[in-house]
Protein backbone atom coordinates (compact mmCIF):
# COMPACT_ATOMS: atom_id res chain seq x y z
CA UNK A 1 0.00 0.00 0.00
CA UNK A 2 2.88 2.57 0.97
CA UNK A 3 3.95 1.68 -2.56
CA UNK A 4 1.22 2.24 -4.30
CA UNK A 5 0.39 5.54 -2.27
CA UNK A 6 3.60 7.28 -3.23
CA UNK A 7 3.07 6.09 -6.89
CA UNK A 8 0.21 8.12 -7.02
CA UNK A 9 0.38 11.86 -7.64
CA UNK A 10 0.50 14.71 -5.06
CA UNK A 11 -2.42 16.38 -6.38
CA UNK A 12 -4.75 13.26 -6.32
CA UNK A 13 -3.89 12.59 -2.94
CA UNK A 14 -6.44 13.33 0.02
CA UNK A 15 -4.15 13.58 2.25
CA UNK A 16 -0.33 14.68 2.42
CA UNK A 17 2.35 12.24 2.64
CA UNK A 18 4.45 12.43 6.09
CA UNK A 19 8.25 12.13 5.88
CA UNK A 20 10.06 9.23 8.08
CA UNK A 21 11.17 11.80 10.47
CA UNK A 22 7.65 13.29 10.91
CA UNK A 23 8.68 16.46 9.30
CA UNK A 24 5.38 18.51 7.17
CA UNK A 25 5.54 22.07 5.60
CA UNK A 26 3.47 24.44 6.04
CA UNK A 27 1.28 23.51 3.06
CA UNK A 28 1.14 19.73 4.28
CA UNK A 29 -0.03 20.53 7.51
CA UNK A 30 -2.58 22.32 6.00
CA UNK A 31 -3.81 19.80 4.21
CA UNK A 32 -3.42 17.07 7.03
CA UNK A 33 -5.67 19.54 9.24
CA UNK A 34 -8.15 19.80 6.14
CA UNK A 35 -8.13 15.90 6.35
CA UNK A 36 -8.30 16.03 9.70
CA UNK A 37 -11.41 18.03 9.83
CA UNK A 38 -13.34 16.18 6.93
CA UNK A 39 -12.74 13.01 9.26
CA UNK A 40 -14.42 14.69 12.28
CA UNK A 41 -17.22 16.35 10.07
CA UNK A 42 -17.82 12.45 8.64
CA UNK A 43 -18.04 11.39 12.18
CA UNK A 44 -20.43 14.34 13.58
CA UNK A 45 -22.56 13.64 9.90
CA UNK A 46 -22.63 9.61 11.45
CA UNK A 47 -23.88 10.64 15.00
CA UNK A 48 -26.25 13.22 13.70
CA UNK A 49 -28.22 9.98 11.53
CA UNK A 50 -27.90 8.22 15.02
CA UNK A 51 -29.03 10.91 17.43
CA UNK A 52 -31.64 11.51 15.44
CA UNK A 53 -33.12 7.66 16.20
CA UNK A 54 -32.19 8.20 19.90
CA UNK A 55 -34.32 11.67 20.09
CA UNK A 56 -37.12 10.61 21.63
CA UNK A 57 -35.31 8.43 24.79
CA UNK A 58 -33.14 10.93 25.12
CA UNK A 59 -35.91 13.76 25.62
CA UNK A 60 -37.61 11.21 28.23
CA UNK A 61 -34.37 11.04 30.23
CA UNK A 62 -33.69 14.68 30.14
CA UNK A 63 -36.85 15.30 31.17
CA UNK A 64 -36.78 13.11 34.26
CA UNK A 65 -35.21 15.64 36.29
CA UNK A 66 -37.72 17.98 35.64
CA UNK A 67 -40.56 16.03 36.37
CA UNK A 68 -38.92 14.71 39.96
CA UNK A 69 -39.32 18.50 40.68
CA UNK A 70 -43.13 18.85 39.18
CA UNK A 71 -44.16 16.56 41.65
CA UNK A 72 -43.01 18.20 45.15
CA UNK A 73 -45.37 20.70 43.19
CA UNK A 74 -48.71 20.51 45.14
CA UNK A 75 -51.33 20.11 42.57
CA UNK A 76 -53.14 23.18 42.87
CA UNK A 77 -50.20 25.19 42.12
CA UNK A 78 -49.14 22.82 39.12
CA UNK A 79 -49.56 24.83 35.55
CA UNK A 80 -50.77 21.68 33.47
CA UNK A 81 -52.02 18.36 35.14
CA UNK A 82 -48.85 16.07 33.54
CA UNK A 83 -45.10 16.86 33.20
CA UNK A 84 -44.72 18.41 29.94
CA UNK A 85 -43.30 21.12 27.67
CA UNK A 86 -44.08 23.74 25.65
CA UNK A 87 -43.58 25.60 22.64
CA UNK A 88 -44.67 29.07 21.59
CA UNK A 89 -43.45 29.30 17.80
CA UNK A 90 -43.92 26.92 14.58
CA UNK A 91 -40.46 26.26 14.35
CA UNK A 92 -39.05 25.88 18.13
CA UNK A 93 -40.34 22.24 17.52
CA UNK A 94 -37.43 21.88 14.46
CA UNK A 95 -34.92 24.30 16.29
CA UNK A 96 -35.42 21.66 19.29
CA UNK A 97 -34.75 18.23 17.51
CA UNK A 98 -31.95 19.78 15.53
CA UNK A 99 -30.22 21.01 18.70
CA UNK A 100 -30.45 18.15 20.55
CA UNK A 101 -29.51 15.94 17.80
CA UNK A 102 -26.71 17.97 17.15
CA UNK A 103 -25.84 17.60 20.71
CA UNK A 104 -25.89 13.58 20.63
CA UNK A 105 -23.77 14.08 17.75
CA UNK A 106 -21.25 15.82 19.17
CA UNK A 107 -20.64 13.15 22.34
CA UNK A 108 -21.03 9.98 19.34
CA UNK A 109 -18.15 11.67 17.61
CA UNK A 110 -16.15 12.24 20.32
CA UNK A 111 -13.83 9.58 20.43
CA UNK A 112 -13.37 10.69 16.57
CA UNK A 113 -12.77 13.79 17.29
CA UNK A 114 -10.28 13.16 19.96
CA UNK A 115 -8.44 11.17 17.82
CA UNK A 116 -8.28 13.12 14.84
CA UNK A 117 -6.36 15.59 17.27
CA UNK A 118 -4.27 13.82 18.45
CA UNK A 119 -3.16 12.23 15.17
CA UNK A 120 -2.69 15.76 13.98
CA UNK A 121 -0.26 16.76 16.90
CA UNK A 122 1.79 13.76 17.18
CA UNK A 123 4.57 15.00 14.93
CA UNK A 124 5.55 17.13 17.56
CA UNK A 125 5.75 14.38 20.25
CA UNK A 126 8.23 12.15 20.70
CA UNK A 127 8.24 7.80 20.23
CA UNK A 128 7.26 6.96 24.00
CA UNK A 129 4.42 9.92 23.88
CA UNK A 130 2.65 8.99 20.44
CA UNK A 131 2.14 5.71 21.96
CA UNK A 132 -0.31 7.44 24.88
CA UNK A 133 -3.37 7.64 21.96
CA UNK A 134 -5.62 5.49 23.34
CA UNK A 135 -5.26 6.15 26.92
CA UNK A 136 -6.21 9.43 25.85
CA UNK A 137 -8.89 9.02 24.00
CA UNK A 138 -10.48 6.45 26.32
CA UNK A 139 -9.90 8.25 29.39
CA UNK A 140 -10.96 11.74 27.34
CA UNK A 141 -13.93 10.11 26.70
CA UNK A 142 -14.70 8.07 30.26
CA UNK A 143 -14.57 11.63 31.83
CA UNK A 144 -16.08 13.82 29.38
CA UNK A 145 -19.23 11.06 30.06
CA UNK A 146 -18.67 11.38 33.80
CA UNK A 147 -19.01 14.75 33.67
CA UNK A 148 -22.13 14.56 31.86
CA UNK A 149 -23.68 11.91 34.72
CA UNK A 150 -22.62 13.90 37.67
CA UNK A 151 -24.52 17.09 35.58
CA UNK A 152 -27.77 14.96 35.22
CA UNK A 153 -27.20 13.84 38.83
CA UNK A 154 -27.07 17.67 40.23
CA UNK A 155 -29.96 18.74 37.88
CA UNK A 156 -33.27 17.86 40.08
CA UNK A 157 -31.66 19.50 43.26
CA UNK A 158 -30.53 22.69 40.69
CA UNK A 159 -34.07 22.83 39.62
CA UNK A 160 -35.76 22.70 42.73
CA UNK A 161 -33.29 25.80 44.11
CA UNK A 162 -33.91 27.47 40.79
CA UNK A 163 -37.53 26.91 39.86
CA UNK A 164 -38.52 27.56 43.72
CA UNK A 165 -36.07 30.48 44.33
CA UNK A 166 -39.20 33.01 43.66
CA UNK A 167 -41.67 31.31 45.99
CA UNK A 168 -45.21 29.65 46.01
CA UNK A 169 -46.95 32.53 43.91
CA UNK A 170 -44.90 31.61 41.06
CA UNK A 171 -45.48 28.08 38.76
CA UNK A 172 -42.87 27.29 36.58
CA UNK A 173 -43.93 27.00 32.62
CA UNK A 174 -41.08 25.80 30.95
CA UNK A 175 -40.31 25.52 27.32
CA UNK A 176 -38.56 22.80 26.00
CA UNK A 177 -36.11 24.51 24.04
CA UNK A 178 -34.98 26.50 26.89
CA UNK A 179 -35.35 23.75 29.53
CA UNK A 180 -32.91 21.69 26.82
CA UNK A 181 -30.41 24.41 25.99
CA UNK A 182 -29.88 24.68 29.41
CA UNK A 183 -29.54 21.23 30.45
CA UNK A 184 -27.00 20.77 27.55
CA UNK A 185 -25.14 23.56 28.91
CA UNK A 186 -25.01 22.30 31.72
CA UNK A 187 -23.80 18.82 30.81
CA UNK A 188 -21.18 20.66 28.05
CA UNK A 189 -19.98 22.30 30.85
CA UNK A 190 -19.52 19.65 33.35
CA UNK A 191 -18.13 17.44 30.69
CA UNK A 192 -15.38 20.09 29.65
CA UNK A 193 -14.43 20.78 33.59
CA UNK A 194 -13.75 17.24 33.75
CA UNK A 195 -11.31 17.26 31.14
CA UNK A 196 -9.34 19.07 33.82
CA UNK A 197 -6.80 16.59 34.99
CA UNK A 198 -5.63 15.51 31.40
CA UNK A 199 -4.63 18.64 30.99
CA UNK A 200 -2.48 18.77 33.85
CA UNK A 201 -0.79 15.29 32.47
CA UNK A 202 -0.33 17.40 29.48
CA UNK A 203 0.99 20.21 31.29
CA UNK A 204 3.71 18.23 33.35
CA UNK A 205 4.58 15.38 29.91
CA UNK A 206 5.62 18.81 28.39
CA UNK A 207 7.81 19.82 31.20
CA UNK A 208 5.31 23.28 31.28
CA UNK A 209 4.57 22.59 35.18
CA UNK A 210 6.29 19.87 37.72
CA UNK A 211 4.18 18.05 40.16
CA UNK A 212 5.86 19.95 42.92
CA UNK A 213 4.85 23.29 41.29
CA UNK A 214 1.19 21.89 41.38
CA UNK A 215 1.85 21.64 45.45
CA UNK A 216 3.16 25.20 45.66
CA UNK A 217 -0.32 26.21 43.86
CA UNK A 218 -2.62 23.86 45.71
CA UNK A 219 -4.45 27.10 47.06
CA UNK A 220 -4.62 29.11 44.48
CA UNK A 221 -5.92 26.38 42.52
CA UNK A 222 -8.65 25.38 44.76
CA UNK A 223 -9.62 29.29 44.55
CA UNK A 224 -9.37 29.54 40.55
CA UNK A 225 -11.37 26.26 40.20
CA UNK A 226 -14.29 27.88 42.55
CA UNK A 227 -14.19 31.01 40.55
CA UNK A 228 -14.00 28.65 37.56
CA UNK A 229 -17.39 26.65 38.30
CA UNK A 230 -18.96 29.68 39.20
CA UNK A 231 -18.76 31.53 35.94
CA UNK A 232 -18.57 28.26 33.78
CA UNK A 233 -22.33 26.36 35.02
CA UNK A 234 -25.23 28.28 33.83
CA UNK A 235 -27.33 28.36 36.77
CA UNK A 236 -24.89 28.96 38.96
CA UNK A 237 -26.95 27.51 42.06
CA UNK A 238 -24.87 26.36 45.29
CA UNK A 239 -25.36 22.71 44.43
CA UNK A 240 -24.07 22.56 40.78
CA UNK A 241 -21.26 24.40 42.06
CA UNK A 242 -20.15 22.34 44.66
CA UNK A 243 -20.80 18.92 42.63
CA UNK A 244 -18.74 20.48 39.86
CA UNK A 245 -15.62 21.73 42.94
CA UNK A 246 -15.20 18.95 44.82
CA UNK A 247 -14.30 16.63 41.94
CA UNK A 248 -11.99 18.90 40.14
CA UNK A 249 -10.28 19.53 43.73
CA UNK A 250 -9.38 15.67 43.74
CA UNK A 251 -8.64 15.73 39.93
CA UNK A 252 -6.00 18.25 41.04
CA UNK A 253 -4.67 16.15 44.16
CA UNK A 254 -4.62 13.19 41.63
CA UNK A 255 -3.00 14.68 38.89
CA UNK A 256 -0.17 15.78 41.77
CA UNK A 257 0.10 11.88 42.71
CA UNK A 258 0.52 10.69 39.06
CA UNK A 259 3.06 13.42 37.95
CA UNK A 260 5.44 12.18 41.23
CA UNK A 261 4.94 8.38 40.18
CA UNK A 262 5.62 9.44 36.38
CA UNK A 263 8.64 11.61 38.41
CA UNK A 264 7.40 14.90 36.24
Amino acid sequence: MATISRLIPERFRWRPRREPDGTMTLVEHLEELRYRLFVCLGAVAAGAVIGWFLFPPIVNLLQNPYCKYWVTVPPSARPTRDCTFFFFGALEPVLIKLKLTAFIALFIALPVILYQLWAFIVPGLTRRERRLAIPFVVSSVLLFALGVAFAYWTLPKALTFLLGFAGSQFSPLLTGDKYLSFVMLVALAFGISFEFPIVLLFLQLGNVVSSQRLRDWRRPAIVGVAVFAAIITPSQDPYTMLAMCVPMWLFYEASIIIGRLMKR
